[in-house]
């Protein structure tokens, strides 16, 4: 099971003090929440495997969203698509649709171009919500000793969004253009 720690907001929820020294973190709770994530995987066959998760926000004790998806995986063609349930608390409960394909940049298999697609349909099944992103991805193992870390650079298509991912490890740093960001650690 992989469960993090997520806490996000924008640039005023987490604030920097100079005064007195050393420098100090303050976190400003009125404005962000720190949100437990938790992910299971339960191995079908060698290529097939039904992925839950969700996540609780700490602020309001209810959970932000609950998935249930199964996944297929075509190694040979570096690409994988699921089917699922994805239940969030502004949008309830819809069917969500996602594919994903790399494409590796010259003869290195640690820096693709990826391109990923979502749609999600709500339980009419007469609104469908596409998203899709672009993704540079350059994994780079034993960085140092025992350290791996992977940089991805993407643009959300349809919200026009590009963004950022550094993950190291155990600690994740997300950012995008639109001033959120989040940074979790993978326990």
């Amino acid at each position: 099971m992989e469960t993090s720690v997520r806490y996000g907001g924008d640039s005023s929820a987490l604030r920097i003090s100079n005064n007195p020294p050393p420098p100090t973190l303050k976190y400003a709770g009125d404005v962000s929440s720190v949100k437990l994530y938790a992910k299971q995987k339960i191995q079908f066959d060698s290529d097939t495997l039904l992925q839950l998760n969700g996540e609780l926000d700490t602020r309001t004790g209810a959970p932000t969203f609950l998935c249930a998806l199964i996944r297929h995986f075509y190694p040979n063609l570096s690409a994988s698509v699921g089917a699922g349930l994805h239940y969030d608390r502004n949008d309830k409960l819809v069917c969500t649709l996602r594919g994903k394909k790399a494409y590796p940049m010259a003869s290195s298999r640690f820096v693709n171009v990826v391109l990923k697609g979502r749609c999600d349909i709500d339980k009419e099944l007469n609104q469908p919500t596409p998203h899709g992103a672009l993704e540079l991805v350059w994994n780079i193992l034993d960085f140092q000793k025992d350290q791996d870390v992977r940089l991805k650079v993407g643009y959300e298509i349809v919200d026009k969004v590009p963004y950022v991912q550094i993950r190291e490890n155990n600690w994740t740093f997300n950012a995008d253009g639109n001033g959120r960001w989040n940074v979790r650690y993978h326990l």
